[in-house]
């Protein structure tokens, strides 16, 4: 490394008192300690990104979005190809090991650059291991289950990566900030969401969850992007507009979802994502890292193997 200077209604959801609600929804574990018999694998971040510490508060402001962990543009597109080589060899294990999964989860802000971080990280990733699911307004059927029905219908099966773009967290979100259901009802969410991510630990799934953090004037510049070049007018949608008038409140949303619901064994890890090619290789670095933590193993052949012949 170079260095520098050092629309979403859910119904059926109840109500909690709010004060007792941040005290209960941190207070599942101080320490990864076993879970579900074993004692799961916490995911690794790169230097750079920033780990929610579970109980506190975080504040984006305090984040630079800009940061670039001293590396060089080059060099760091260089080191990404190998991190990819590192998750294709790693991913191969898990799928033969076939006993445990990992979930990736990533959030950001409109122009946050989810869709592009997956392109870049999974390249070449052997896609009858890894699923991606990006989660769009819930349909009627979907707003007839629980909010996080759909998504718990997704989570990856032994032996598969999957990959949540947007997740079960617009529904303390987009919800939120749209004012489409009321606030004892998203507020409880919280602490339901940290179950839900306790039940997947338990059952074996290992969650990294990225919050991709890009500042005001970057996503400015990333929409007038869209708006000024005819091939990205596809990604274009007006409604981003107003979207943005929403930015402080988003922030806030944000920053509560990220305290409230980083845990030992699920934390969440905040990624300086104004540089793309920062971002991409410490989100590829993490995954590595984390699934190289899991260690997965290949199955014990079958006796006999080494000594069978195959006849002409």
């Amino acid at each position: 490394m170079t260095k520098k200077h050092g629309k979403h209604h859910h119904p059926g959801d109840g109500e909690k008192n709010p004060a007792k609600a941040s005290q209960d929804e941190t207070s599942a574990e101080t320490s990864p300690a076993m879970i579900g018999g074993h004692v799961p694998t916490v995911p690794k971040p790169a230097p750079g990104i920033v780990m929610v510490e579970p109980g506190k508060t975080v504040s984006l402001a305090a984040i630079d979005a800009n940061a670039d962990g001293g590396f060089e543009k080059g060099e760091a597109k260089e080191l990404l190809q190998a991190e990819r080589a590192r998750i294709q060899v790693l991913q191969e294990r898990l799928y033969a090991e076939h006993k445990r999964s990992l979930l990736v989860v990533f959030q950001a802000i409109d122009t946050g650059g989810k869709d592009g971080t997956i392109r870049n990280v999974f390249e070449g990733v052997n896609p009858q291991g890894c699923r991606v699911w990006s989660f769009k307004v819930p349909s009627a059927a979907e707003l007839d289950q629980d909010f996080l029905w759909r998504y718990h219908l997704h989570t990856p099966g032994r032996g598969m990566i999957g990959v949540f773009n947007r997740s079960h967290y617009e529904d303390v979100l987009v919800v939120r900030v749209k004012d489409l259901v009321p606030e004892p009802v998203w507020r409880e969410r919280y602490g339901l969401i940290n179950d839900f991510e306790r039940l997947l630990t338990a059952s074996g799934t290992t969650v990294i969850k990225f919050f991709l953090h890009i500042s005001k004037d970057e996503q400015k510049e990333r929409l007038e992007a869209r708006i000024a070049e005819p091939d990205k007018h596809w990604k274009f949608d007006p409604g981003d507009l107003i979207e943005r008038k929403s930015w402080d409140a988003y922030q806030k949303a944000f920053e509560d979802a990220l305290s409230r619901c980083s845990t030992p064994y699920a934390p969440w890890l905040v990624v300086p994502a104004n540089r793309k090619w920062y971002r991409n290789l410490v989100v590829a670095r993490t995954i590595a890292d984390t699934l190289e933590a899991m260690n997965p193993e290949f199955p014990e052949a079958k006796e006999g193997i080494a000594g069978l012949k195959v006849e002409d």
